[in-house]
């Protein structure tokens, strides 16, 4: 189901190597959409966390300053594998008071009043330096090469492979969901032995797949919290796959179904990848200034404004409602969808998790890209809107 295969760059060889063999190797600064005011009840205060997930970031200031974590804002969630600087917002608490705080692997930095709490999605963009070791010996320049080429055409607007989870296949979960196929959404959901090092949870998913359910029950690790659900349902009524899928979070369950929206995009920018610079007539066109879409309508016309960078072919985040192209596109989206087996309609779930669907442009810009060589390796600096990955540059310049 996934679509990350070619490159945007097949023709200019890669550096190889590998990135995140330390904390300090991936490091990535928030770029804010706005800058506080200095007055107001919410404190926006920048924090730096070294290996710590945005949201244990979250619980470990809430718990600190005695604040309920829903009150905490948050624009994006951040790497915890890294060094990265972001913004959080803090109703009702004192600047010193947060200057003060000492918490393992969260410092803070600065500490500004404001009148509304951030909201996700309340930023520009990322600023990434990343360091990748083992790199072939002319990889500077094969690197300033491949960022020229990126700089001019844009950055393939890939999700890749982050977004399918630890064993992944949260996208075929989301998938076997939108067909109701639950017996397949439960095996999926416990997972493969073969992903897995820790042996009693690879033995309670091979007693799982041979029906030993008590078994299974037994051996999964304590942190399994959602198998072990899952297989209690089982025990009690082994052939309601529905039902024991009931007992998964309503919070994972939108993330299956995110991911497999991020599986079929990824298709689509696999489809149009020789075009992603191009508007074709009956395209839905994606404004980078604001967001808005249009349907080209004459493509010569527009062919200046996505030279220019100002606008991009973009693709679906399939949904009940999304706004579908015309002409070649419209039948390219139809058929990714329908070799699913999926129509719109699949996407129109009840109990909250029903998906709309939005466009997302095929291409983002690449904004101050750099490249250098230390004792450590080849040094990449560049920068990406909000919502667009640094792994869609990293597997472009590193190709292995």
């Amino acid at each position: 189901m996934s679509g990350d295969k070619r490159y945007l760059t097949s023709g200019l060889p890669g550096t190889g190597g590998t990135i995140k063999d330390s904390i300090e190797d991936f490091c990535v600064e928030e770029i804010p959409l706005y800058l506080p005011c200095g007055e107001g009840e919410h404190l926006y205060t920048v924090i730096e966390k070294r290996g710590v997930t945005t949201l244990d970031a979250i619980r470990r200031l809430a718990r600190a300053l005695k604040l309920s974590e829903r009150d905490v804002g948050y624009a994006g969630m951040k790497d915890a594998r890294g060094v990265t600087r972001q913004t959080v917002s803090l109703p009702r608490v004192k600047p010193d008071e947060v200057l003060a705080l000492e918490l393992p692997g969260i410092s803070v930095l600065s500490a500004v009043r404001h009148r509304n709490k951030l909201k996700l999605g309340h930023l520009a963009g990322n600023r990434f330096r990343i360091r990748v070791r083992g790199v072939v010996p002319d990889a500077l320049s094969r690197a300033e090469t491949i960022l020229a080429v990126l700089a001019r055409r844009g950055v393939p607007n890939r999700f890749g492979e982050q977004r399918y989870g630890v064993q992944g296949n949260s996208h075929l979960i989301g998938r076997a969901m939108l067909a109701g196929d639950w017996r397949a959404a439960v095996d999926l959901v416990i997972g493969y032995p073969e992903k897995v090092s820790a042996e009693a949870w690879r033995s309670a998913i091979e007693a799982y797949q041979r029906g030993e359910l008590e078994a299974s029950l037994q051996l999964f690790p304590g942190h399994c919290r959602t198998e072990r659900d899952i297989i209690q349902r089982l025990v009690k009524r082994p052939d309601d796959f529905e039902g024991a899928f009931r007992a998964v979070n309503p919070r994972l369950k939108k993330l299956y179904l995110s991911a497999c929206q991020s599986a079929l995009f990824d298709r689509v920018v696999e489809a149009r990848l020789d075009s992603l610079d191009i508007v074709r007539g009956g395209d839905l066109a994606w404004k980078h200034a604001n967001g808005a879409c249009f349907l080209v309508t004459d493509a010569a016309a527009e062919a200046p404004r996505a030279e220019h960078f100002e606008i991009s072919p973009s693709g679906p985040l399939f949904g009940c409602r999304m706004t579908t192209p015309e002409g070649e596109e419209q039948v390219l989206e139809q058929s990714i969808l329908a070799d699913e087996g999926l129509d719109p309609a699949a996407f129109d779930l009840s109990g909250g998790l029903r998906m709309e669907g939005e466009r997302r442009p095929l291409r983002v810009p690449l904004e101050n890209p750099q490249a250098s060589l230390d004792d450590g390796g080849l040094i990449l600096e560049f920068s990406l809107p909000k919502g667009s990955y640094a792994t869609a540059v990293l597997r472009e310049i590193v190709k292995a």
